[in-house]
C-alpha cells in the first residue's frame, strides 16, 4: 500500500508508473474519497472535543445533542474508511526509477551472462526424454491420479533434490540466515496484505476459506505482521522450504512437457526485512547469493533486470536469472529476486522502532532453488552421450553419489 500523503502529492506520477506496470488507475475516486474522509474526521474530533466539554460542565442536555450528531458522523465515517481502504489497495507498488520502461519480456535488459554452456558431440535430449529413460520422472501415473502438470520424482532424482535442499540451506545458514519450514495454507486477510490480487480471483489453490502458498514467501513475510523490529535486530533473514502451488492461470498451452511448469512443486526461498535505507543494498546481496549457488552447481546463466511490464503488483524492482537449456537452446527462468519497498509492510503493519520513532520496514524476496527447474537444468546440462548423468560436484556429498548411471 502506498503511502496516502504520497498519492496526494503526486497523482500525476502515481497514475503514469502504474500504468507503466499494467495496472491503469483512476485516482480521482481515492482522493474524493479522502477528501471528504479528511474533513469528516476533523468534524469528528472537533464534536468530540465539544462532548467532553459538555461533560465537564455536567451540561446534560447539550451532551446528549452532541453524541447523537456524533454517533451520525462516526457511521458515516465508518463507511468512508471501507471505502477509502477498499480503493488505495487497488493502487500497485510503482517501479524504481532505475527499472525500463517496456510492456513485455523482450523489454528486459540482460545484465551480465555467466557460465559455459556444455558442448554435446550427440544430440542433447530434454529432461523428460531423460526422466523416462532413467525412471526418474513419472508424469502419466500423476496425470492419472491429479491430472496435468503434476509428477512423481523416482529414485536418484528424490536424492538429488535432497541434496540441493540441504546444500541450499547450509549455504545460507552460514551466511545468517534463519532456516524455517513454513506453512503452506495462508487466510484471507494474508493474500490481500501481500498484495497478490490474482490469488484472489483464480491464480491461488482455495481451501475452504483459506488460500494455499504459491512460495515459501507468501506466509514468510506476514509472520511479523502486526509487530515491531527494534533496529538493531535488522537486518532479519529467512530461508525458508516449502511446497507451493499454483494454477498457472493464463498458461495454457505452455510449457505442457515434463515438470517445467506445474501446479505442484518444490522451492527454497530467501526473504529479508531490512531498514528503508539498506533496500538497494540488500537487493543486490540477494541477487548475488543466487549467482553464487548457481554458480557453485557450475550451470550457464545470465542475469535480467525486469521492465516494468514484467512486474507484478506489489513489486518495485526485480531481477530473473534464467538458466540454459540445451533441448531448448534458450534460457529459461529458475529464479527471481525482488523488492517490494515498504508497500507489503504498509498493508501488514510491519514496522521498525528507531529511538523513539516508528516506520514501516522494507521486505525482500528471492528465490534459493527452484527445485524442479534446478532438477531440469542438471539434467540436460550434465547429461553424458553414454545416457549417464554427472551430479555437480557441490552435491556430491550431499547427494553420496558422482552419477545417475545410464540404465
Amino acid at each position: 500500500m502506498l503511502d496516502i500523503k504520497f498519492i496526494r502529492d503526486n497523482p500525476k506520477l502515481v497514475e503514469e508508473k502504474a500504468k507503466q506496470k499494467g495496472f491503469p488507475i483512476d485516482l480521482k475516486k481515492l482522493l474524493t474519497v479522502d477528501e471528504k474522509r479528511k474533513k469528516l474526521i476533523e468534524e469528528v474530533d472537533h464534536l468530540r472535543s465539544k462532548r467532553k466539554e459538555a461533560a465537564e460542565k455536567r451540561d446534560e442536555k447539550i451532551g446528549s445533542k452532541l453524541k447523537k450528531q456524533l454517533h451520525l458522523k462516526e457511521d458515516t465515517l465508518e463507511g468512508l474508511n471501507e471505502e477509502f481502504y477498499k480503493l488505495i489497495r487497488q493502487v500497485p507498488n510503482l517501479p524504481k526509477d532505475d527499472v525500463l520502461v517496456g510492456a513485455s519480456e523482450k523489454d528486459n535488459q540482460v545484465v551480465r551472462v555467466g557460465g559455459k554452456k556444455p558442448s554435446f558431440d550427440f544430440k542433447p535430449k530434454d529432461h523428460l526424454d531423460l526422466g523416462l529413460t532413467l525412471d526418474l520422472i513419472d508424469v502419466e501415473r500423476a496425470a492419472k491420479i491429479s491430472g496435468t502438470r503434476f509428477s512423481y520424482i523416482k529414485n536418484e532424482l528424490v536424492s538429488l533434490e535432497f541434496a540441493i535442499i540441504k546444500f541450499t540451506i547450509d549455504l545460507l545458514t552460514k551466511e545468517g540466515f534463519t532456516s524455517i519450514i513454513p506453512p503452506v495454507i495462508i487466510n484471507p486477510k494474508v493474500v490481500e496484505g501481500l498484495g497478490y490480487p490474482e490469488y484472489l480471483t483464480g491464480e491461488g489453490y482455495k481451501v475452504d476459506d483459506q488460500y494455499l502458498t504459491g512460495t515459501a514467501e507468501h506466509s514468510i513475510v506476514p509472520m511479523h505482521m502486526d509487530e515491531v523490529f527494534a533496529e538493531e535486530d535488522l537486518p532479519k533473514r529467512y530461508v525458508g522450504f516449502s511446497t507451493a502451488f499454483r494454477r498457472e492461470a493464463g498458461s495454457y498451452g505452455k510449457d505442457t512437457k515434463g515438470i517445467f511448469r506445474l501446479h505442484q512443486f518444490d522451492k527454497v526461498e530467501m526473504v529479508s526485512y531490512v531498514l528503508p535505507k539498506d533496500e538497494g543494498k540488500e537487493l543486490q546481496y540477494l541477487v548475488s547469493l543466487q549467482e553464487k549457488m548457481v554458480k557453485e552447481l557450475d550451470l550457464p546463466y545470465r542475469l535480467l533486470l525486469m521492465c516494468t511490464g514484467e512486474l507484478g503488483f506489489p513489486i518495485a524492482k526485480k531481477y530473473d536469472i534464467e538458466i540454459w537449456l540445451p533441448s531448448q537452446e534458450k534460457y529459461r527462468e529458475t529464479h527471481s529476486a525482488s523488492t517490494t519497498s515498504d508497500f507489503q509492510a504498509r498493508r501488514l503493519n510491519i514496522k521498525y522502532r528507531s529511538n523513539k520513532e516508528t516506520g514501516f520496514l522494507y521486505t525482500l524476496n528471492a528465490t534459493a532453488f527452484a527445485i524442479g527447474r534446478t532438477l531440469i537444468a542438471i539434467l540436460e546440462n550434465y547429461q553424458q552421450k553414454d545416457g549417464s548423468i554427472l551430479i555437480p560436484k557441490a552435491l556430491q556429498k550431499y547427494a553420496g553419489f558422482t552419477k545417475i548411471p545410464a540404465k
